[in-house]
């Protein structure tokens, strides 16, 4: 009976190379995907900034010169 335990240990060893091995591969993909979610937070968080830019441009034109805009396109109107 304690025979079969000297098969066993190799086989366990081996078991735990692989094991370590593929821990190590997952490792590597989720530092990965990290990576790209980061990357992703950046562009997100700069193309936010220039949409929040613009708005503000937006707000400024339509408080500061919406009576002046509007007479403009009508002028463009009438011209047609």
């Amino acid at each position: 009976m304690a025979s079969w335990i000297w098969v066993l240990i190799p086989i366990v060893a081996i078991l735990a190379g692989v094991m370590k091995q593929w821990i190590g591969l997952k490792e590597k993909a989720i530092e990965a995907l990290q990576r790209d979610a980061v990357e992703k937070r950046e562009r997100y968080a700069a193309q936010t900034e220039r949409l929040e830019q613009r708005v503000r441009v937006l707000e400024r034109i339509a408080t500061d010169k919406g009576i002046d805009v509007a007479e403009e396109i009508e002028r463009l109107r009438d011209a047609r």
